[in-house]
């Protein structure tokens, strides 16, 4: 997770991926290895082969955002990718070192819990900057699974995707889910390298988990924002929910997700009635009680 590293490996997983044919590129001989060669590559982008070759090997520092901004096209790189490239490439001004507070243990801020608490019968959770599970609510739990009789550590969206067996029935589209995760932690480690924690949980899933260790080895980038999922609930069965997720501008570190069914759907019809089946003994019948946002510890 070295900048030098980072980028060398980046660059060179998305070089492997194109091909010459798709870009309009004459074939000429046998290819050794899959994907463009660099001189291709520094002729799309406009630079020489030597530039290209110091930089795929970490030899270049503070690349200028237009040579990055063309390499960007050449490999052809969406929006995500092109900012992970310009933060892995160090470009002048990119601050170095652990960002401040990094070690320090994260509260949930007070806008997310109040918001947390106003949403009880939605699925909702606060997720920290390494995707632990900060807060959560009822709903979310009778979803997700059962917070509160997991260890805190193990509460983390990727250590539950991808180390607890549950999570392989529960989502219907499993691998979909758990690459969405290695390339949004993909993702925070071009933003935070020097992360400690980020590393430690990094280097714990490629160790546990072979599916995570070939995935990460692709060098995934995307950003979680919103999108469907679908679910086998083993008490109310499919689901198909909507995610959304909510960040502070002045702190990007934690994050609302909220998940909600179409109105009227099946789906919605399914979550009533799981909320319903895990509603407080005291409730009355077929009614969510609305209680506040479960906050055991409020920090990580």
């Amino acid at each position: 997770m070295t900048a030098t590293t980072a980028l060398s490996d980046f660059l060179r997983s998305r070089r492997a991926r194109l091909l010459p044919q798709d870009l309009g590129l004459p074939v000429v001989g046998r290819r050794r290895v899959a994907g463009l060669r660099r001189e291709e590559i520094a002729e799309l982008a406009g630079v020489s082969v030597d530039y290209y070759t110091r930089m795929e090997q970490g030899r270049v520092r503070n690349a200028s955002p237009a040579v990055l901004g063309a390499l960007a096209r050449a490999l052809r790189l969406d929006e995500d990718e092109t900012r992970h490239l310009h933060r892995i490439a160090r470009p002048a001004g990119t601050p170095r070192g652990p960002r401040p507070g990094a070690e320090r243990p994260q509260r949930v801020r007070p806008m997310l819990r109040t918001l947390l608490r106003s949403l009880p019968d939605l699925p909702s959770l606060v997720m920290g900057r390494r995707m632990e599970v900060l807060a959560w609510n009822r709903a979310a739990s009778a979803l997700l699974g059962d917070f509160d009789a997991m260890d805190p550590a193990a509460r983390n969206i990727a250590r539950i995707t991808f180390l607890r067996p549950e999570s392989r029935s529960l989502y219907a589209d499993w691998g979909t889910c758990a690459r969405e995760n290695v390339a949004y932690l993909s993702l925070e480690a071009g933003r935070h390298p020097d992360d400690p924690g980020l590393r430690e949980l990094i280097g714990e899933l490629v160790v546990k988990s072979r599916e995570f260790r070939s995935w990460w080895a692709e060098h995934p980038v995307q950003d979680k924002t919103s999108g469907l999922k679908r679910f086998h609930h083993p008490v109310v069965g499919g689901l198909e929910l909507t995610y959304e997720t909510l960040r502070a501008a002045d702190d990007p570190t934690q994050a609302l997700i909220t998940y909600a069914a179409e109105p009227g759907s099946p789906s919605e019809d399914a979550l009533r009635l799981l909320l319903a089946w895990t509603a407080a003994p005291e409730a009355s019948p077929g009614r969510t009680v609305r209680t506040a946002a479960r906050l055991p510890e409020d920090r990580v």
